[in-house]
């Protein structure tokens, strides 16, 4: 058996793996089907006033109100850092604050093997001539880390790998506050696609995120 997963039926490789993987010889059967999908929100521009505006009206709301409520706390900054060990301890920590046992890095064995993989993954990335395409953004509102998402940015596209925050920060909604933070930050340098990647959570469609499928190659003899 060979079991392709996350496949973007626009991308060439594809088609290409269905046609190579069909023609493998007699009794093999390739079956292409839909797996899941990857809520992704596209912007006109790098404004973000304008990218709001394409927003559901009470999202657009709650969004400005958080932010203003969150300023009052405390300066609110943008950091988008490099993949260094530092940063990734800041991502792991913040994200088990938020979902403990329940995240990526539950306090077992497969937790660490998690941890060790984000870590190797963030190493590969260093090594590449142009620095790869793995950040951290890491949120402040004042001096308080209140947010920190893993993310990757191929000039193109932001895909958002998983995200942390502070729930002890309810006050400055650091959820809200960090992805607007990270979004207004994407669209400033030229990004007109996010992507949060495989699964429809809810919240990710009050960001005005439409679904894009990714699907599945499935050979068997």
């Amino acid at each position: 058996m060979v079991d392709l997963r996350r496949l973007r039926p626009a991308d060439p490789a594809t088609a290409a793996l269905e046609q190579a993987l069909g023609v493998a010889g007699a009794g093999w059967q390739v079956v292409r089907e839909r797996e899941d999908v990857c809520p992704v929100v596209s912007a006109t521009s790098g404004d973000w006033n304008e990218y709001l505006a394409t927003l559901d009206r009470k999202a657009r709301h709650e969004i400005r109100r958080k932010l203003r409520r969150a300023a009052k706390v405390g300066e609110l900054s943008i950091e988008i850092s490099p993949p260094t060990a530092d940063a990734i301890d800041a991502f792991i920590a913040l994200h088990r604050t938020r979902f403990g046992d329940g995240g990526l890095f539950p306090d077992n064995p497969g937790g660490e093997r998690s941890r060790r993989f984000v870590h190797l993954l963030a190493e590969l990335e260093r090594a590449q001539p142009d620095g790869g395409q793995m950040h951290v953004a890491l949120v402040r509102c004042g001096q308080r880390l209140v947010f920190a998402a893993l993310a990757f940015d191929d000039g193109m596209t932001s895909f958002l790998y998983n995200a942390g925050m502070d729930p002890s920060a309810a006050e400055v909604s650091p959820g809200v506050t960090g992805t607007a933070l990270y979004l207004e930050n994407r669209l400033a340098a030229g990004r007109r696609r996010f992507d949060f990647l495989r699964g429809n959570e809810p919240y990710k469609y009050e960001w005005g995120a439409r679904d894009e499928p990714i699907e599945r190659l499935l050979v068997m003899r």
